[in-house]
């Protein structure tokens, strides 16, 4: 079995995962939105302190598998410093208690192998991975052959999300809080610039657009109503500038399997966009479980079962964490 620690960002999470069937045995979550929610945003000192006092209650839990452990595996990369930090120092302890090797995982290829959590892997394909930190496309043909094709040149598709809805009072984090509102609000009555419609470039920007939002809102004042047309008409040239770069991509590189993977791939009009895109292509859509489409462990063990089959393993001396990732 293979344990897998997880706090790249505010969630902090466990996992012991069966490397012969990929079966997940446990898995314990510990969410720190509610202490977020206060700021709008996380703020990642906090984060830390809070992970410093999750991961050892949930590590407790997992003392009678710790006999059967073949490695232990942790998130190294991105992430939060500071909070990176803490599921390092843990891996590493546990590796020098239980005498076993140590496996740093990109959280990047976590979201990736999301999609196989208990299921065998089904490349290639083509991924498009939306979550608070990151928005990219990368064409997957196996663990080791990853290549990114697109990516965001500023905000994220989850950030902007997340600062939307700040801007509008709403709390954090953003994403299910804007789908929530959206749904009762008016799609095309704000007409907001498509980012980058213009542009050639395979790429993608949101800070324009969050900035549009930022004056609709300063606009609407105390009118709560407006905040409605707002979400949605947001979330609707958000999520047509992902399709409208994708369409362009499709053009040089046809989809047969694609998958939606990060935090914002719940986003259920996104979902449902990306899947009337696809449709003349024939193509497979891929989507992970809702529960683990946010940060998990379980999608961290899961690429830890394949890592561990190719001996991928790090030294305890040289694995650190790094808040940018390569990938």
């Amino acid at each position: 079995m293979i344990l897998a620690i997880e706090s790249s960002c505010d969630d902090s999470a466990i996992s012991i995962t069966e490397i012969a069937t990929n079966k997940l045995l446990f898995h314990k979550k510990i969410s720190q939105e509610l202490e977020h929610s206060v700021y709008g945003g996380v703020v990642p000192e906090l984060a830390a302190r809070l992970h410093a006092e999750a991961l050892p209650k949930i590590l407790e839990a997992c003392e009678p598998y710790f006999k059967d452990l073949k490695a232990v595996a942790v998130t190294s990369t991105p992430g939060l410093a500071v909070t990176l930090v803490e599921g390092v120092i843990m891996a590493k302890a546990i590796a020098v208690a239980l005498d076993i090797p140590i496996i740093g995982v990109n959280h990047l290829v976590g979201h990736i192998y999301s999609l196989f959590i208990e299921k065998e892997t089904v490349f290639p394909l083509t991924v498009l991975l939306v979550s608070g930190g990151h928005t990219q496309v990368m064409e997957v043909k196996s663990l080791t052959d990853i290549k990114t094709v697109a990516k965001s040149m500023d905000d994220s598709f989850g950030e902007s999300f997340d600062k939307c809805a700040k801007m509008m009072g709403l709390g954090y984090p953003g994403g299910p809080l804007i789908q929530d509102l959206a749904k009762d609000g008016d799609r095309l009555k704000y007409n907001f610039t498509v980012p980058l419609h213009q542009s050639p470039l395979i790429a993608f920007s949101y800070s324009g657009l969050k900035n549009a939002v930022r004056l609709a809102v300063v606009d609407a004042g105390d009118d709560k109503e407006k905040y409605k047309d707002i979400a949605a008409s947001f979330e609707h040239i958000a999520t047509k500038h992902l399709t409208m770069k994708l369409k362009k991509y499709f053009k040089t590189v046809r989809p047969k399997t694609f998958a939606i993977v990060g935090g914002a791939s719940a986003n259920l009009y996104l979902r449902a966009e990306i899947e009337k895109l696809l449709e003349p292509h024939k193509a497979e859509l891929l989507l992970s479980e809702l529960k683990y489409c946010s940060d998990n462990a379980a999608m961290i063990g899961r690429v830890a079962t394949e890592m561990y089959k190719l001996d991928m393993f790090d030294s305890i001396e040289d694995l650190e964490s790094s808040p940018r990732s390569i990938l």
